[in-house]
């Protein structure tokens, strides 16, 4: 570390090969690290990961949070396995960031979203890259369960996916206003409820809409829709997303799917219901995404508990990350059945 560095506080090391060892650990650390104003040291930077160390979206994440809270930082460059970061003062504002790439907007978006959060005015964000990545939440996702969810918790936010990206191009937008986290309300998901509507909806982008129509046509044999819509996306990529909004009496959970080369609408859509129907003969209120991505939230809030399907390596490395930065208690307990128990206690 610089020399120039001392007189900043001593940084909290991170060992990026622990756990799952990917992405998920330098964007909690960046969140963390500029709402406590505690720099980190990260080492073995995706160490987990077949092509290791920062690329272009997780670079664009460390690049957005020094725009914001004014950090120094030391080896953020693409493919670097190291990275220090310090923060100074975070601020609400206007921030637009282009990705450059087919790389995850949302991903980039959940990593500034906490950091805005706190902040006493509302902030606007636009992100321009990837919006239905394989490896990422969907903004559909996004937008029909993740932040309905932190509605629970006095959270606000306005999205709206201007255009689509699908990977190669990318060339997505997103566009969000983030307002100030005033109310803060305990979770309590632990059931959700009896169905009340399953709804499915299918778009292509620049490909043939019979696609979208075959997809629709499986998932209303396979599952019982009582909405089945095609879709219309903007954006100069070439894609297809599908997902099915299952809606119950406290909670909508998302679950979405890709087209994919060299399998057919038939094929991506049966795969699709065959997750839909696991859920639904469980007795979880989150899938294992959303499980993860609920953690954060609710240790800077006033806590809370759900129920989820599984427990995920995201999700125990994901817990272990915020106890390094803030003083709370995560309980992951498992149940039988396909179920489990989270609290987290502030």
């Amino acid at each position: 570390m610089n020399k120039a560095l001392a007189h900043l506080p001593t940084p909290i090391r991170i060992d990026g090969s622990q756990g799952e060892g990917g992405g998920q650990i330098l964007r909690t650390a960046l969140s963390l690290s500029m709402i406590t104003g505690k720099p980190f040291e990260l080492v073995n930077l995706r160490a987990g990961r077949k092509k290791p160390g920062l690329m272009r979206q997780h670079l664009v994440c460390v690049q957005a949070s020094q725009q914001m809270s004014h950090a120094y930082t030391e080896g953020a460059g693409l493919h670097s396995q190291y990275l220090y970061f310090a923060p100074q003062q975070t601020q609400a504002g206007h921030y637009e960031f282009q990705i450059g790439s087919a790389g995850s907007s949302l991903l980039v978006f959940q990593t500034l979203l906490p950091v805005l959060l706190q902040q006493s005015t509302p902030s606007q964000l636009i992100i321009h890259g990837g919006t239905h990545n394989p490896m990422a939440p969907t903004a559909d996702f996004i937008q029909h369960s993740f932040i309905p969810t932190l509605a629970k918790i006095g959270i606000q936010i306005d999205f709206e996916m201007e255009k689509a990206g699908f990977f190669p191009i990318g060339a997505g937008k997103i566009k969000a206003t983030v307002h100030p986290w005033q109310h803060r309300q305990e979770l309590d998901l632990r059931l959700r409820g009896s169905l009340q509507a399953m709804r499915a909806y299918a778009a292509v982008l620049n490909l043939d809409t019979n696609i979208a129509e075959r997809e629709l046509a499986t998932l209303q044999q396979k599952l019982d829709l009582q909405q089945a819509e095609q879709l219309q996306l903007k954006g100069i990529s070439q894609g297809n997303s599908l997902f099915v909004c299952i809606d119950s009496e406290q909670h909508c959970q998302v679950f979405s799917a890709l087209g994919e080369l060299r399998k057919s609408g038939e094929q991506i859509a049966g795969q699709l219901a065959k997750e839909v129907n696991h859920y639904l003969h469980s007795q979880a209120v989150a899938d294992e995404y959303l499980a993860d991505q609920l953690l954060l939230p609710l240790a800077l809030g006033r806590g809370g508990r759900f129920t989820a399907q599984t427990l995920s390596e995201h999700t125990r490395t994901q817990a272990e990350m915020i106890k390094r930065f803030i003083d709370c208690e995560i309980e992951l307990i498992e149940h039988a059945h396909q179920h489990v128990e989270i609290i987290v206690s502030v």
